[in-house]
C-alpha cells in the first residue's frame, strides 16, 4: 500500500469504529468529573505538590493524595506511594500484610501474573508458602466466566482469608473482567464467609469503565502507577485502595506495625503523581482509541484478536494471536520504531527477570516500562499473542497503524 491507500485506509476503518468512540468519550468525561470532585473535596493545593525528608511526618502531599485516590476508587483509605516499586511489589505487600500462617488464599481466575508466582511458592525463598499461608486457584471457565460451583463449595467448606482475583489477562488468551461481572460473585463469596477479603489486581483496568471494583464490594484493589493511574505522568509508584480494615494490615507490612502510614517522606515532590491521576481517564480513552484502530486493522488482516472489537473492552490490553513466533516478534519491533524514546534499538527475547519464558518487549518510553505509554510486549511461547497496549494520544497509536499497513499488510 502507498502512504494515499493508507490514509484512505484509515479514514474507513476510523469510520468503523465511531459508536465504539463515542462510548469511550463518555466513560473519559464521566471519570474526569469523578476525579475533578475528588481534588475539590480533598483540598488538594499547590502545597501538596511539595516534598518531604528524613521520616516525613505530616507530608501533607503524601497523605492527601492518598485521601484523592480513596475518593476516586470508592474506597475508605488508601495507601499511594512512589516507594511502591511496581504493580508486583504492590500486590506482594498486600498479601503478606494480609495473610497469616495457616492462612488459605483462593485465586478465582486461575494462576496469577507470571512476577507474582514466586511469591506464592517455593521453599526457602520468602514465599507465601514458606510463611505457611495456603494456595489454592480455581480456573475460570473457557468462555472467561467465574466457575460458581467451585468456589461456592471451596469458599463454604474453608472460609479462605482472601479471594483474589487479576482483572486483566496477564500472558493467557482470556478476556479481562468487567467489574460488573464481579459483583454477583462478591456478594456471593460475602454470604457465605463475611471475614473473607476480596482483593483485585486492578492493573491496567483503571477507568476503562465507570465503576471499579471497590464499587462492587471488593475489600482492596491494587495498582501501578506506571500504567493508567499515572497518566504517564506518574515517574514511579503503586496503590492500594480499600477497607480501613484492610489498608492498615497493609501497612504494617509497607513500614511495620508502629509506623504504618505515618512516615515516608519524597523530597522530589508529588506534583507529577497528581498531575497524572487528573489526566488519567483521558489518557486511558485515548489508549483504548489506538486500541481498537490496531485491532481492526489486525482482524482485518485475518489475526485473532483479544478482546474482539465489537466486545466492551476492561482494560487497554489488546491481544494479538499469531501463527508463528517469527510474526510476533515482528509486530512487537515495529512497536519499537515509533517509540518516542529508542525509536531506533531493535528489541530481541532475553530472559527477563519473573518470567520462566524469555520475553520481548518494545518499549521506547518517557517513564521506563510505562505500559500506559505505547508498548507491547509477549513471552515466545504458543500460543504467540503479542500483548500491545497504551498510547498517550490516539495520534501516535494511529502512527503504529500506519506502520502496520505499510510493513505488513
Amino acid at each position: 500500500m502507498d502512504k494515499t491507500e493508507v490514509e484512505n485506509y484509515l479514514l474507513e476503518e476510523e469510520n468503523k469504529l465511531q459508536e465504539q468512540f463515542r462510548r469511550i468519550d463518555q466513560i473519559a468525561f464521566y471519570n474526569q468529573k469523578k476525579v475533578l470532585e475528588a481534588f475539590t473535596e480533598c483540598k488538594v493545593s499547590s502545597q501538596c505538590f511539595n516534598g518531604s525528608s528524613g521520616y516525613g511526618y505530616d507530608d501533607v502531599g503524601r497523605d492527601t493524595l492518598a485521601k484523592v485516590y480513596a475518593k476516586i476508587f470508592g474506597g475508605e483509605k488508601a495507601l499511594v506511594s512512589p516507594h511502591l516499586l511496581c504493580g508486583t511489589h504492590a500486590i506482594t505487600t498486600v498479601l503478606y500484610g494480609i495473610l497469616r500462617r495457616g492462612d488459605i488464599m483462593l485465586s478465582v481466575t486461575g494462576l496469577p501474573y507470571d512476577t507474582i508466582q514466586e511469591s506464592l511458592f517455593g521453599k526457602d525463598n520468602a514465599s507465601l508458602e514458606d510463611f505457611g499461608v495456603v494456595y489454592k486457584q480455581i480456573d475460570l471457565k473457557e468462555n472467561s466466566e467465574f466457575d460458581y460451583e467451585k468456589i461456592t463449595k471451596f469458599v463454604s467448606e474453608y472460609k479462605p482469608k482472601v479471594v483474589y482475583l487479576q482483572r486483566s489477562r496477564g500472558y493467557s488468551d482470556r478476556k479481562a473482567l468487567a467489574p460488573s461481572d464481579m459483583k454477583p460473585l462478591f456478594e456471593k463469596i460475602k454470604s457465605i464467609s463475611p471475614e473473607s477479603l476480596i482483593v483485585v489486581d486492578n492493573c491496567y483496568g483503571e477507568f476503562v469503565d465507570t465503576i471499579e471494583p471497590t464499587n462492587v464490594g471488593a475489600d482492596v484493589i491494587v495498582g501501578s502507577l506506571i500504567k493508567n493511574p499515572g497518566g504517564g505522568i506518574a515517574p514511579t509508584g503503586g496503590y492500594v485502595v480499600g477497607s480501613e480494615k484492610a489498608i492498615d494490615l497493609v501497612a504494617t507490612r509497607y513500614t511495620n506495625p508502629s509506623l504504618k502510614l505515618e512516615l515516608g517522606s519524597f523530597e522530589m515532590g508529588y506534583r507529577l503523581f497528581y498531575q497524572g491521576i487528573f489526566l488519567a481517564p483521558h489518557v486511558v480513552a485515548q489508549s483504548l482509541k489506538g486500541s481498537l484502530l490496531v485491532g481492526q486493522i489486525m482482524e482485518d488482516m485475518g489475526y485473532k484478536i483479544i478482546p474482539s472489537n465489537d466486545e466492551k473492552p476492561q482494560d487497554i490490553v489488546k491481544s494479538v494471536v499469531f501463527n508463528t513466533p517469527k510474526e510476533l516478534i515482528k509486530f512487537v519491533q515495529l512497536v519499537q520504531t515509533v517509540s518516542p524514546v529508542d525509536g531506533y534499538v531493535l528489541p530481541m527475547p532475553w530472559e527477563m527477570p519473573g518470567y520462566k519464558d524469555k520475553v520481548i518487549m518494545a518499549a521506547g518510553t518517557f517513564v521506563g516500562g510505562a505500559s500506559i505509554e505505547l508498548s507491547c510486549d509477549s513471552p515466545i511461547r504458543a500460543p504467540y499473542i503479542a500483548y500491545f497496549q497504551g498510547g498517550l494520544t490516539y495520534e501516535h497509536v494511529k502512527m503504529f497503524a500506519e506502520k502496520i499497513l505499510l510493513e505488513m499488510k
